[in-house]
């Protein structure tokens, strides 16, 4: 059977390591983190709720702002602005999706770079591609990489297959395997891709990020290989209350035996997220305090 790599327990030890390094640092004010909702969309209602439960756990307060989905580009930009120019936040972060009348792209940039804890902007992913020690990298990857660390999984000379280019896990996640020190041979797959199957079998690390159930399957896995699932999915389920369960992008039932390690869902990636958000903002705070 393969070691179910526990997303809960790391980002747990996780916390409790940015908590005791926060408790040691003698400063007149608290690390702060602003979180930008607009709408009520239940999913997102819930993220953020989580996010400040667990900053406010470590000792990291946090700062709401919820804007009508009606907001306009300008009124969301003049939020964002303020923030920016607000010496009392270390961290701004904008929940994803906003509303399609809104820009995505543009509202990520507008951030200042070292306060974008969520590493979206240019400019932290062109300083994520140039290898500068300053970037935020997006937490989702961010976090997979301390997955693998920690629970020994070698990257350095290892075929990696990442499945989805977006920016906020394919592209920095395989910029992170392919950085000095990670030392990964990667390849990018996406929904144009040929061979796909031929591709993810050759793989050591496997990484599912396509945002669709099931997609990889145990004929795409190699025997031994680490496969980590990104995906989060409803699907329709008469067993639960909701109506719905949670399944990844991975076939788990069928892949898992095949495997050395595996990440379930819920419960893998997931936690770390929110746990690589919290170091990013402490980072930041840091890096404030000592004016940089």
């Amino acid at each position: 059977m393969p070691e179910i790599i526990d997303g809960n327990a790391a980002a747990k030890r996780v916390c409790e390591e940015l908590s005791k390094k926060l408790a040691g640092i003698s400063a007149p004010r608290r690390p702060c983190v602003a979180f930008i909702r607009v709408g009520e969309d239940p999913a997102s209602v819930s993220y953020v709720k989580k996010k400040g439960r667990i900053a406010g756990e470590i000792g990291i307060e946090s700062r709401l702002h919820v804007l009508p989905e009606s907001v306009s580009q300008g009124e969301l930009n003049a939020l964002i602005d303020s923030l920016n120019a607000d010496d009392s936040v270390d961290a701004v972060l904008i929940q994803a999706p906003l509303p399609g009348h809104l820009s995505e792209r543009d509202s990520f940039n507008r951030v200042r770079a070292d306060k974008d804890v969520d590493g979206f902007s240019r400019a932290n992913l062109g300083m994520l591609c140039q290898e500068d020690p300053r970037a935020f990298t997006a937490c989702t990857p961010a976090g997979i990489m301390e997955l693998l660390k920690r629970h020994g999984v070698q990257t350095a000379g290892k075929r990696a297959v990442v499945l989805g280019r977006s920016i906020i896990v394919g592209k920095p996640m395989a910029l992170l395997l392919m950085q000095k020190g990670a030392d990964a041979t990667v390849s990018v797959c996406h929904s144009k891709s040929e061979n796909l199957k031929e591709i993810c079998s050759q793989a050591d690390i496997l990484i599912a990020a396509v945002g669709r159930p099931g997609t990889v399957t145990a004929d795409m896995v190699k025997e031994g290989a680490c496969v980590i699932d990104v995906g989060i999915n409803r699907v329709p389920s008469a067993e639960t209350k909701s109506g719905y369960r949670l399944v990844g992008d991975v076939d788990f039932e069928s892949v898992a035996p095949k495997c050395s390690k595996i990440t379930p869902v819920p419960g893998g990636v997931g936690p770390m997220t929110v746990a690589m958000l919290m170091s990013n903002t402490l980072a930041a705070y840091m890096r404030h305090l000592q004016g940089r």
